[in-house]
């Protein structure tokens, strides 16, 4: 598998990378982290045009999408319920997904995040139990509760190296 910079004619096939891992979300009980329609087209193409969303390709073909931010993440200011494991530079990733085809997409996504930055911070919803289980059998630590723009709660994690 490689990883690659999203292109603006990635669109239509990260659409249905996105559709496919909203009805997945649903068959396993979590109905409501990204509903019908999220993300956005309009958020996704943001996110292509600021160079921050990224494809895994497997045989050439897409496989999976995923942004990865390094920065302070505004949502990311304030943590209830515990505290971040360090106060260091860090980078974000955000919305990840795969189109079913590819084992390993997160693995992949993690050694490419922490590859540019030693500091990974991530958040999902409470009824993400397939990312929560992937997070800490990767070694993310569960840090507290943030909220995200919509004022709904996510579970907040971070590794390190």
């Amino acid at each position: 598998m490689t990883i690659r910079t999203t292109r603006l004619e990635d669109l239509e096939q990260i659409l249905q990378i996105y559709a496919y891992a909203r009805t997945q979300m649903r068959r396993n009980g979590n109905p409501t982290q990204w509903g019908d329609d999220r993300p956005s087209a309009a958020v996704l193409q943001a996110d292509i045009r600021k160079g921050q969303s990224h494809v895994i390709e497997k045989d050439g073909h897409l496989c999976a999408v995923f942004t990865f931010i390094i920065g302070d993440d505004p949502t990311y200011q304030t943590i209830e319920q515990g505290r971040w494991l360090n106060a260091a530079p860090y980078g974000t990733i955000h919305r990840l997904a795969g189109n079913g085809t590819a084992k390993g997409i997160f693995r992949q996504c993690l050694s490419y995040c922490m590859a540019q930055i030693p500091n990974i911070r991530i958040d999902t919803h409470r009824d993400n139990a397939i990312m929560q289980h992937l997070l800490e059998k990767n070694g993310f630590v569960k840090c507290g509760i943030i909220y995200v723009e919509d004022g709904s709660p996510r579970i907040a994690y971070q590794k390190r190296l």
